[in-house]
């Protein structure tokens, strides 16, 4: 878009300069060009903002909507129900902690408190202080060799392929300056993943990529050499995602360029269909004894799994075996029904899964029964733009958290809803050179790491106004509802261990 822009202008510009020894009107033509001729030359060399250096001078529309959004947004407040854009007031959260601007808020509360549903905590009348240190949490059971401080806000799972080179660059850039984990999401470790040396979670899905035979089975010993590399720190199974439970990852055909055929293992230009079953494992015993497999290809690596609660009692019995054969995972991450996806049947994403909240309270309270909770720490998604989605979580029984969307926000994604057809126009889910080139790496890196770095420093504020000097230390009942317009419940209430 942007060369053909540019050659457009110069192409009117040299007949306006024909037209201006010919005719005279030809200069009022010039005069009127030359200033959007100036400005696109500017958009294209400037390093800031993807959606001017990608579609100059029209670039600027958008952000004239944005500058009168209390009423061209409307429809992303009233449409914030799970699984929908980011509202406004989240969105501009992620935007102000990504470039450091003021992030204050006048006129007080942008909440009805006296709402049912409202959340919130209380504060002490001795606070106290928490460091920097206190917030990360060390992920290793008694069977792992390696455990890791893991960073209690981090990347969540997200596929180059899913997303552009540029993209990938910024995310692990911005993981490496601020000291958090990038998950590589199950599309494998590629080259835009180890070029920064941010540290990664890799995970592994169904179709095995990175570890896969030419057949789509597990390859032992291809596992075993990606595992070793250092920048790897943890290894994520996944069994299911919030958008598409039980339905495997598809990314369209139009993105599989060469270079992600060749980290992938699969056919030029066609559809990646994950199979929605792994291969390698039918059962629970046999999923123990795969976790266990990977743990000692690894070099005793954290290994984990990823998961949306589907039936309660298959987890139930899970956690049994655990206890039975005193083998687990050192993590389970908790993915919501509520998850986003780029692309995804409609049915699944809707109406299949166990919504995050409810499953976390399901998963932690059945791992506290057990006695597990101690060993298997508990990683949690879903919508994280704020400190209090953070603190809410731990309050919960969250060890840690991953955040998708709003690390996607940092990096200028402006929610066009073009993630499936590769036509992003932010340049961040794209495969399209002409479109991710836009995305400036130095510039976007920072902002993930200044996102990161200013969310949980404001973590540590809001549990220190709480008086708690640990994170490790919040329980429900920290967290309060308003259940009804006269009554409110700490969630130890509602959710009693």
């Amino acid at each position: 878009m942007r060369k053909e822009f540019y050659i457009a202008f110069f192409a009117v510009i040299v007949l306006n300069l024909i037209f201006l020894w010919v005719w005279t009107p030809g200069l009022y033509s010039l005069c009127f060009f030359v200033p959007f001729f100036m400005l696109g030359f500017r958009d294209i060399r400037q390093k800031r903002h993807a959606i001017k250096a990608n579609f100059p001078v029209f670039g600027h529309l958008r952000y004239l909507f944005e500058s009168i959004r209390p009423e061209i947004n409307q429809y992303f407040i009233e449409s914030n129900t799970d699984g929908k854009p980011f509202s406004r007031e989240q969105r501009s959260v992620v935007y102000q902690r990504a470039k450091k601007v003021l992030d204050t808020v006048p006129f007080g509360t942008q909440h009805n408190v006296y709402e049912q549903g409202y959340e919130f905590v209380t504060h002490s009348m001795y606070p106290a202080h928490l460091d920097r240190k206190d917030l990360r949490v060390t992920v290793g059971s008694d069977l792992c060799k390696q455990p890791y401080s893991l960073s209690l806000l981090n990347i969540s799972a997200m596929s180059f392929g899913s997303l552009s080179p540029n993209a990938i660059l910024s995310l692990n850039g911005g993981a490496k300056d601020g000291n958090f984990a990038h998950n590589t999401g199950e599309g494998g470790i590629s080259p835009y993943h180890l070029e920064p040396g941010g540290d990664l979670i890799w995970q592994i899905g169904t179709g095995y990529f990175g570890c896969r035979t030419h057949d789509g089975d597990f390859d032992p010993e291809l596992f075993r050499k990606n595992a070793s590399h250092p920048q790897v720190k943890m290894i994520e199974l996944k069994l299911s995602q919030g958008a598409k439970p039980g339905h495997g990852g598809i990314l369209s055909g139009k993105k599989v360029t060469q270079e992600i055929a060749d980290i992938r293992n699969v056919p030029l230009g066609k559809d990646v269909i994950s199979p929605p079953a792994h291969k390698a494992f039918k059962d629970a015993h046999g999923m123990l004894m795969f976790i266990q497999q990977l743990r000692d290809l690894s070099g005793g690596k954290p290994v984990g799994i990823k998961m949306c609660l589907g039936h309660r009692q298959e987890f139930e019995e899970l956690v049994n075996l655990m206890v039975k054969e005193k083998s687990y995972p050192d993590f389970i991450v908790v993915d919501g029904a509520e998850g986003g996806t780029g692309a995804a049947p409609l049915e699944f994403t809707n109406y299949i899964g166990t919504p995050g909240f409810d499953a976390l309270v399901v998963i932690v309270d059945c791992l506290r029964k057990a006695g597990l909770k101690d060993k298997i720490k508990v990683i949690a998604t879903g919508k994280i733009t704020t400190a209090f989605d953070i603190v809410k979580l731990l309050c919960i029984g969250a060890d840690a958290t991953y955040a998708a969307r709003s690390m996607m926000l940092a990096l200028g994604c402006i929610q066009a809803l073009r993630c499936n057809n590769n036509k992003c126009p932010a340049g961040v889910a794209t495969q399209d050179k002409n479109l991710f080139d836009g995305l400036h790496v130095p510039t976007k890196r920072t902002r993930v790491k200044n996102f990161h770095q200013e969310t949980l420093e404001a973590v540590a504020h809001v549990v220190g106004a709480m008086g708690v000097a640990k994170v490790g230390d919040l329980q429900r009942h920290h967290l309060h509802k308003r259940v009804e317009q006269n009554r409110i419940m700490t969630y130890a209430e509602i959710y009693p261990n």
